[in-house]
């Protein structure tokens, strides 16, 4: 017979889609805060990204090539993408040689360890700020205040950030539109509301990311905060503030929605997006640390196999 059935395993479709495209489809998303962060925090930016990127790339790269004896896959953008991440979560005078360690912590626990790519469970670029945060919190924790670019590195002015004051019980905070436009001190990636939302819309747009985890997130916080402010407007503050400052847009849409570390199914992202959220708030109004963002998703992360156990995606033609 000349003309045979082949019958390939499936899929038999395919969307186009790969790890490259969906990767640096969120490095795309993350310009226009990387843009706002050259624009209030100058050199210091473009100095701890860079070295953040260069530092993770160059740890997966050796761990692949000696340790694991892989043939390294750098150029699919995952260490990239980490890089970035990892550095929106610091300030922007951290020093280069902290940066470093945070890249190797980011990688080399965080990720590698685990098999690389696609077998982490906790996501690396929050695994890297929880460790620096830890091991050098005085660094951590003091915040350049918006300049213009350029501006020196070393000696930049800081100051708290918002939510340490709320947390120190300070009642002023910014304008709507310094909150929206990002012109408060904190990590160099988190502080542009509008710019991080724009990425949200890049995402959504290209199917990268669905709505849920994210939607979940912002809708706990500002359900949690806005009914402890209707309780006691006097010692806590409204939603708006909770859900404009600090990382919480960053966390919600760009690291909460890590394919690797999070639920599979609609329902399973809900539970997840609403567990972090509730945990934020928690820490943020409870807890002596000011921040939740990191520390709820790093939990959520260790709880998502057993979400998926309980929360199952439809199979194919299932009803």
């Amino acid at each position: 017979m000349e003309n045979k059935l082949i019958i390939s395993p499936s899929p038999h479709i395919h969307s186009g889609d790969n790890i490259g495209r969906n990767m640096y489809g969120v490095l795309a998303a993350l310009i226009p805060a990387f843009a706002v962060s050259l624009y209030y925090f100058g050199l210091g930016a473009l100095i701890v990204t860079a070295v953040s990127v260069a530092s993770c790339v160059v740890v997966e790269y050796l761990i692949q090539k000696y340790l694991m004896k892989q043939t390294p896959a750098i150029t699919d953008g995952s260490a990239i993408l980490t890089g970035v991440l990892l550095a929106f979560n610091l300030p922007s005078n951290l020093p280069v040689w902290i940066v470093v360690i945070g890249a190797i912590a980011a990688i080399g626990i965080g990720k590698m360890p685990f098999g690389g790519l696609g077998n982490n469970i906790f996501n690396p670029a929050l695994v890297g700020r929880v460790f620096l945060l830890i091991s050098f919190p005085a660094q951590m924790t003091t915040w350049p205040l918006p300049g213009r670019f350029p501006m020196d590195y070393v000696d930049a002015a800081t100051g708290a950030t918002l939510l340490s004051k709320l947390n120190e019980g300070v009642s002023q905070w910014p304008s709507f539109v310094d909150l929206l436009l990002g012109n408060m001190g904190g990590s160099l990636g988190e502080v542009s509301a509008a710019a991080l939302l724009l990425g949200f819309a890049y995402l959504l747009a290209r199917k990268i990311i669905s709505w849920h985890i994210p939607v979940a997130v912002v809708g706990t916080v500002a359900a949690f905060t806005g009914i402890m402010h209707l309780a006691d407007p006097l010692s806590y503050a409204g939603p708006l503030i909770h859900l404009m400052s600090g990382g919480l847009l960053l966390g919600a849409i760009f690291m909460a929605t890590d394919y690797v570390t999070s639920p599979m199914s609609r329902s399973g992202m809900l539970v997840y997006g609403a567990g972090i959220g509730l945990l934020t708030s928690v820490i943020r109004l409870f807890g002596a640390y000011p921040e939740g963002v990191s520390f709820a998703i790093l939990i959520m992360n260790a709880l998502t196999p057993l979400i998926n156990t309980y929360f199952k995606p439809k199979h194919f033609g299932g009803k």
